[in-house]
């Protein structure tokens, strides 16, 4: 390792986690199934969106996933856990090429009869602010907004 590797703490493995190794196939047209190298449930994609999401899609559904986990971990620890989560995700793409994500904006949906909207709001500022390695792999500079709709009740 160079020296120049040595002090890039940004590419330092974190200590106990192994890296994240997946094996892609093409499936013929524009479909791709992933899977991880050591085995598990594969995931199809499909850039034209008839056989699964398009690679663009799994992308912001892993950051919904991500975030999501954390949320439900935050509020379990709280002793307020929840009944339902969804997360709806919209990202704004470029015009030209590639068509990459420039801002991602996303909706909690929250269902808890104990759960109070400022422990929920906390929950989801620290998922996506702290704790979402997916969040982290992003472009930093990449605006990433979020809005909390807590037992039918919304806001920004």
């Amino acid at each position: 390792m160079s020296e120049e590797q040595l002090k890039d703490t940004t590419a330092m493995p974190v200590a106990g986690k192994p890296p994240a190794t997946v094996q892609v196939t093409w499936s013929g047209d524009h479909v791709f199934e992933g899977v991880r190298s050591s085995g598990g449930p594969a995931i199809t994609m499909d850039s034209s969106g008839k056989q699964g999401p398009s690679p663009v899609d799994t992308l912001l559904c892993a950051l919904a996933g991500c975030t999501g986990v954390d949320v439900v971990d935050i509020l379990t620890k709280r002793r307020t856990p929840m009944s339902a989560l969804s997360v709806e995700v919209v990202g704004e793409r470029f015009a030209g090429t590639p068509s990459r994500i420039t801002k991602i904006h996303l909706v909690y949906r929250i269902i808890g009869a104990g759960v109070e909207r400022v422990h929920a709001e906390r929950a989801i500022e620290l998922a996506v602010t702290k704790y979402c390695s997916v969040r982290d792999s992003l472009d930093p500079n990449m605006p990433i907004t979020w809005a909390l709709e807590l037992n039918g009740s919304y806001s920004e």
